[in-house]
């Protein structure tokens, strides 16, 4: 039978586009074997069910962003085909589709929405273009088939043979294929790849693309390796208590000081006090700096540069949505740099950290226990014992790519712990990779 498909899905690539040259198919999962082992996840729960014949299933609902991933990073031109059933389709969620993955939060996407509605997305560090958009029928229980086409900078989709639309974005020009959910459970099955050697065919002129999600102030830094410079100071700034930020605070590269003891203690006021949206960017921290910076919500911080890490440089307290570390750098964090207490995703890119604990922990025994994830992209970790923590018993994921260790030969790429309740110390229980936790290969680190 998947001969047979993968012949269907030539015939119809050849009526559509007159300059396809050669198709053949390079990647099929239907799930028969009981496992997901060829996928590493990034969030919700994933099992495989039997439906009909057997299908991987999304059941967590609440889980805002939830992923597997398949296949090879340098897949460039191909159709990815699957057969979708979305089951619940909560407010503001999809269950979608995804080709040429070059991060967890950058991909293409069609997806199936609330209201009856399908579309085709560029998804670009979280932030969302839509390129097409198809008003249809969309009822939970049923089966559709997706196929979603990049070639070149064209990207069009189709549902159960039907054209979607089609649109031109540069977002991503090689990736994986993936599945997708946010706040909606679905089954997926019969998931097929057909690579095609094709020359981009012409395009009408399409709309100014309508953006529907904010990105951040600035893209994360995807190109060069970060500064292991630190930058000069332009002037100095006294704080004598926790300066509350709302919007944007640039601090013009100024160095901010002083406020707290230099101490582990956790019951240190922040220096800065970031609330829900807002942005800090072009800021020196000294030493002493009280608890750092904490994100009451989601939050930015860019360029952002921590003389002497006291308890933490910054703590994410969010219940929801995504925060970003955007460049900057950090020195002397006996424990942790980030600590995650709320929920959501913490992307941090372009980051330097010298002599420090662990680059990124999520809270193994806060009051409150959350499904955490991180993705931590093209980083510079000098003398770091760990790069990241996370709790496996809830849930937590790791997406790293691009890490540089200097002076790491014992460094913790990925520890795995026990997440447990307020008062006790939550367990190590060894270093993970490919599980579904731990989402890294041993091409994606190197060492110095």
């Amino acid at each position: 039978m998947l001969a047979v498909g993968g012949a269907a899905a030539l015939a119809i690539g050849m009526v559509g586009i007159t300059q396809m040259a050669l198709a053949a198919t390079v990647f099929t999962a239907n799930f028969e074997d009981g496992t997901t082992n060829a996928w590493s996840k990034s969030g919700g729960t994933w099992t495989v069910v039997t439906d009909g014949s057997k299908a991987v299933q999304q059941s967590k609902g609440t889980t805002d962003n939830a992923r597997l991933f398949a296949g090879d990073t340098g897949w460039t031109t191909y159709t990815v085909q699957a057969r979708v059933k979305p089951l619940s389709l909560g407010s503001g969620g999809f269950a979608g589709l995804l080709a040429r993955a070059k991060s967890s939060t950058s991909f293409y996407r069609l997806a199936l929405m609330p209201g009856n509605l399908v579309q085709l997305q560029a998804v670009n560090s979280g932030a969302v273009t839509v390129l097409a958009s198809k008003s249809q029928t969309v009822a939970t229980g049923t089966w559709y088939t997706l196929a979603l086409t990049v070639n070149g900078t064209s990207i069009s989709g189709s549902v159960n043979g039907a054209s979607i639309g089609s649109g031109s974005s540069s977002v991503s020009s090689t990736g994986r294929i993936g599945l997708q959910t946010a706040f909606s459970t679905a089954n997926f099955d019969d998931v097929t790849v057909d690579s095609s050697a094709t020359t981009p065919p012409p395009t009408s002129p399409t709309p100014t693309p309508t953006r529907t999600t904010a990105p951040p102030t600035s893209p994360p830094p995807t190109g060069n390796p970060p500064s292991t410079t630190w930058p000069t100071k332009t002037g100095d700034a006294s704080v004598s208590g926790t300066v509350s930020v709302t919007g944007t605070f640039d601090g013009g590269l100024k160095r901010y000081c002083c406020m707290g003891d230099g101490s582990q203690s956790e019951s240190q006021d922040p220096m800065f006090d970031l609330a829900d949206g807002a942005t800090i960017k072009n800021v020196i921290i000294g030493s002493p700096a009280g608890d750092g910076v904490h994100c009451e919500g989601r939050c930015t911080i860019q360029n952002v540069w921590w003389e002497d890490v006291g308890e933490d440089a910054a703590t994410f307290l969010a219940t929801n949505g995504d925060s970003y570390v955007i460049g900057g750098g950090a020195m002397n964090a006996d424990d942790k740099v980030f600590q995650h207490n709320g929920s959501g995703t913490v992307h941090i890119s372009g980051f330097y950290a010298k002599s420090i604990g662990k680059l990124y922990r999520g809270c193994g025994n806060c009051t409150k226990s959350y499904e955490r994830h991180v993705t931590v992209d093209n980083v510079i970790l000098d003398s770091a014992k760990y790069v990241v923590g996370i709790n496996t018993n809830w849930g937590d994921t790791a997406t790293l790519t691009r890490i540089t260790l200097i002076n790491g030969s014992n460094t913790h790429i990925c520890a795995e712990y026990t997440g447990v309740a307020k008062g006790s110390e939550p367990p190590y229980n060894g270093d993970g990779m490919g599980d579904g936790h731990c989402n890294f290969s041993t091409s994606d680190i190197t060492y110095k």
